[in-house]
Order: structure tokens, then C-alpha cells, then sequence
């Protein structure tokens, strides 16, 4: 279903977003995704009301196996790619970051956890490509349901 981005909330398209996937549309569209270490990047550019969302598992790709957006480093850069490839400007565009948490207790007492690693990738590359972060529910140690709408950057957290 295509929608414009000024249709009514009853006409979103909805799609759910599996772990190493990402999704990038120009149309009104609610993603949901559940996290727990893994950590959500969801960037929108409120002037061409384009939006995309990743999810990934792993902080950077190694060069080892196959190159995916499950590796943090490498689902950012896809989802700026896609995102101009549908006319989005860099420098209109905005970010939020959910995820990252703890979810295994015998991790507990490490500073350095896998949700930790997420965070910092993400945080990161979205300085070093000039991207302010407007919005983030990071680390702790429940997983979360994301629901994030394209088009105007909306998001919607519940705790797991």
C-alpha cells in the first residue's frame, strides 16, 4: 500500500522490521521492531518527510563473512544511501536511537557489553556525519518494541 505523506494516521502503511534489516520509504509508513541489544537507528528528513529505519546486531563489520546491516557501521551507511537515493538532503536530517540494553544478567557486570558497543557505533557515526541525535532510549536491561513513523519521525517506545 502507498500512501501520500499527508494522509490520515488510518491510511499508514505498517511493516515490521526483522534484526539486520533495514527499511527506508518515501510514504507515510509505522515500523515496529523489537530490540534488546541490538540497537535501532531511525533517521527522517522532516523537509522531504522521507524516513528509514535500521536494525542491527553488531557494532562494526570486521571484513570477515559477508558484509550486512546486521554490522552497525555498515546498516548507517546503507540507510544514508537509500535515504538519498530517494531525494533526502543530509543536512536536513534528524536522528533517534533506541536499544542497546543488558538483556543477559550474567553480562550484567561488564561495562562493556554487546548493547554498550551498539550504542557507541551508532552514536558515533552519526557525529562524525553531522547528524544531531533529537531523541534516544538507550542501554538498561529490558528489551523494547519500537514503533517509528517515516514520515515525520515519530516514535513510540514500550518497555519489555
Amino acid at each position: 500500500m502507498h500512501s501520500s505523506p499527508s494522509s490520515p494516521a488510518s491510511e499508514r502503511a505498517t511493516a515490521y522490521l526483522h534484526p539486520g534489516q533495514l527499511l527506508v520509504s518515501a510514504h507515510a509508513c509505522a515500523v515496529t521492531t523489537i530490540l534488546g541489544s541490538c540497537v535501532a537507528v531511525c533517521l527522517w528528513d522532516p523537509v522531504a518527510k522521507i524516513g528509514g529505519i535500521n536494525h542491527f546486531m553488531l557494532p562494526t563489520f570486521s571484513g570477515q563473512g559477508i558484509a550486512s546491516p546486521r554490522f552497525g557501521n555498515l546498516a548507517i551507511k546503507e540507510l544514508l544511501d537509500q535515504l538519498a537515493q530517494l531525494g533526502s538532503q543530509k543536512h536536513n536530517l534528524l536522528a533517534k536511537m533506541f536499544g542497546g540494553a543488558c538483556v543477559l544478567e550474567a553480562f550484567r557486570q561488564r561495562q562493556h557489553h554487546l548493547g554498550t558497543k551498539n550504542i557507541e557505533i551508532a552514536q558515533e557515526l552519526l557525529k562524525s556525519e553531522s547528524i544531531p541525535l533529537v531523541g534516544h532510549d538507550v542501554g538498561g536491561q529490558c528489551g523494547r518494541k519500537l514503533i517509528f513513523h517515516t514520515d515525520n519521525g515519530a516514535a513510540w517506545v514500550k518497555p519489555l
